[in-house]
């Protein structure tokens, strides 16, 4: 892969811009949901922040000027799609892993839980803990309130599960 020079504008502030070329067969990483769906994987707990140009369709009501208008009532409405475009941050979530468990509170490790494992209720326990020596490692565990249906199957032969993850320095590695 050739790297080059950028002779576009600079970026407002600080922060570096990666453009990517695809050959043809690769056009669905266009896609908005497909990239906010592979940063969200593989740099969901990254310490910077990481931002993607998105847009947004909001709808507003407006006067129709072509319809009759009726004396005594009020003018009929017509909804018009308004389009704007924005750069939105796509890793919003901490690494509670990363703090020591002292500073994490039950809130937030009930939000962590909801959020990374797509769980409605909040965790039975949690066990925070870090070791060092020849390996250093920090654990962050979770034991579920009711048993998940991943659990009635091999939770480590299928990929469609997702039942433990592992992170290296903040970066998805795998399921």
């Amino acid at each position: 892969f050739p790297i080059a020079a950028d002779a576009s504008e600079a970026i407002e502030g600080s922060g570096s811009r990666v453009i990517l070329q695809l050959k043809e067969e690769a056009s669905d990483y266009l896609d908005e949901f497909k990239l906010k769906s592979l940063l969200g994987t593989y740099s969901e707990f990254i310490s910077f922040p990481v931002q993607l140009w998105t847009s947004k369709t909001e709808y507003e009501q407006v006067p129709d000027e072509e319809a009759e208008v009726v004396e005594g009532e009020p003018p009929k409405m017509k909804t018009v799609p308004k389009t704007t475009q924005d750069w939105a941050t796509v890793n919003t979530n901490k690494p509670l892993w990363m703090r020591p468990p002292a500073e994490v509170t039950e809130e937030e490790y009930a939000e962590f839980y909801r959020t990374a494992f797509k769980a409605w209720d909040t965790p039975l326990r949690s066990a925070h803990f870090s070791l060092e020596g020849q390996v250093e490692f920090r654990c962050l565990l979770f034991v579920p309130t009711q048993l998940p249906f991943e659990l009635s199957q091999d939770m480590f032969g299928s990929a469609e599960t997702g039942a433990v993850k592992l992170y290296v320095k903040r970066v998805f590695i795998s399921d």
